[in-house]
Formats: structure tokens, C-alpha cells, sequence
């Protein structure tokens, strides 16, 4: 369990840490041709889920590697979850059906986490 908690908090962490780096640091003119909808939500919502996603994370790795909190770990692979969820009704309510395909798999993979993160403490 320890290996599989490592590997998809590896590819959740990756993941987090390049979307959010790239909400945080790139203009709204940047971002529109890969996430349409920033055009429709205000920029300091879009800079903010950036700094969401690079501190989920962080969260994900450091606590169980530190050992200090290591609760914190499953509060993030909690808050990914939660998070897609949103960004798949977003985009369902913008009638992008097809662009919901990775946020089902993000979830299913958060998901996936917080069963590893619940069972590995």
C-alpha cells in the first residue's frame, strides 16, 4: 500500500504542481487556449486554485515524507477530490462534456488517494 500511495501521489503531485504553477505565474491570455475557462472566471479566482493546487501538492508529499502531519496528506487528496468535482461541473454547465474526461479521471485518482492515505495512518 505504501508503494501505491507513493506512486499516485507522485502523479497527482506532478499534475497539481504543473497546473497550478502555470495559474499562478501565466497571464489569462496565456492560459485560454488549454483552459477556456478562464475567460469566464475572474483571474484572482484562477491565481488562487493555482496556489490551491501547488500547496495540495506539497501537501500530498511532504507531510508523509516528513513525518510531521501526516494527516495533512489525506485533507489534500480530500480537497483534489473536491476540487474536480467543481471543475467537472463547470465545465458540464458550459456544455463541455468532452473536456470532463480528465477531471473523472483526476477524481477517480483523488479518490484512490484518500482511500491509501485513510487506510495508510
Amino acid at each position: 500500500m505504501t508503494i501505491a500511495y507513493w506512486i499516485v501521489a507522485g502523479l497527482l503531485g506532478l499534475f497539481y504542481l504543473y497546473a497550478g504553477g502555470k495559474k499562478v505565474v501565466q497571464s489569462k491570455e496565456r492560459l485560454a487556449p488549454m483552459m477556456g475557462w478562464v475567460d469566464t472566471v475572474p483571474m484572482p479566482m484562477v491565481r488562487a486554485i493555482g496556489v490551491m493546487e501547488v500547496l495540495g501538492a506539497a501537501g500530498l508529499v511532504l507531510p508523509p515524507l516528513t513525518g510531521i502531519l501526516p494527516g495533512l496528506a489525506l485533507a489534500a487528496a480530500i480537497g483534489f477530490t473536491v476540487l474536480q468535482v467543481l471543475a467537472t461541473g463547470l465545465h458540464l454547465s458550459r456544455g463541455e462534456v468532452r473536456e470532463t474526461g480528465l477531471n473523472v479521471t483526476l477524481i477517480v485518482l483523488a479518490a484512490v488517494e484518500v482511500w491509501l492515505a485513510t487506510i495508510w495512518w
